[in-house]
């Protein structure tokens, strides 16, 4: 089974429009950073997506990636969901609807952001969802996925675990009760928006190093990276072992 990371930068993406700053304008492909999602591909070959944001058609595209099977979604924010649109020709090439996992909270907003989605009649082109509310664990195709609480902000969002991986994006702060299910993973994936200045709905590097002290992951890779963390090749090499800054396009085996 693999992940992909698809993007893993922030809302605004890297180079961020109109910013001169050394990270926006440096020549480095692991400077250039999509919005955060990242592509699951199961033992029998199933694609999964987790978040659908406005750089979708491209990453796809820029990643020889031409099949989807399911998407999971995180939360509600356009950076996570407003890619949706995109899908259109997946879902007219598989004849069925999409099916999306996601919160109730968030089936209403995508309800709300693509009326024509799910009206009783659609007009020709438009994309069809099939919504499925998480609730606990589920099992999709051949991959098993607990759903990780999380809170980015006030708002509560979910993560999702599966086998010895765990995806976490947009997360200011994780219960101890969901600590214990991230407990010594091969792999943790952990927004952080950027090293010093704490931000009220992200983690920031302090608090990434006593995660990773705490939850003892053999490797956290960091995601939702802002221009303001610094050049990737500068500041990998300052990350204490076992922690790494992730990269568009980066595969990870479990």
């Amino acid at each position: 089974m693999t992940l992909k990371f698809l993007g893993t930068g922030t809302s605004q993406g890297i180079p961020v429009i109109g910013c001169k700053c050394e990270v926006c304008t440096s020549d480095n492909p692991k400077n250039r950073r999509f919005r955060s999602s990242a592509m699951i591909t199961s033992e029998s070959g199933r694609k999964i997506l987790i978040d659908c944001g406005p750089d979708f058609r491209q990453q796809m595209i820029l990643n020889n990636e031409d099949h989807l099977d399911a998407i999971l979604l995180t939360h509600e924010h356009n950076d996570h969901v407003i890619g949706l649109d995109d899908v259109r020709p997946l879902i007219f090439r598989n004849r069925t609807d999409m099916p999306l996992y996601c919160q109730k909270r968030v089936a209403e907003e995508v309800k709300s952001r693509f009326p024509y989605a799910f009206a009783e009649v659609r007009y020709p082109g438009a994309p069809s969802f099939e919504l499925h509310e998480i609730n606990s664990d589920f099992s999709l195709f051949d991959v098993d996925i607990k759903p990780v609480h999380v809170l980015h902000h006030k708002l509560e969002i979910v993560g999702f675990k599966i086998k010895n991986l765990a995806y976490i994006t947009d997360a200011s702060y994780i219960s101890p009760q969901e600590k214990e299910n991230l407990m010594n993973l091969d792999f943790l994936i952990l927004n952080c928006i950027r090293k010093t200045e704490p931000h009220p709905a992200h983690f920031i590097l302090e608090d990434i190093r006593t995660l990773h002290s705490e939850l003892k992951p053999r490797n956290l890779y960091l995601t939702h990276i802002s221009h303001m963390f610094g050049l990737h090749d500068v500041e990998e090499a300052l990350l204490p072992d076992g922690i790494h800054l992730a990269t568009d396009g980066l595969v990870l085996e479990f």
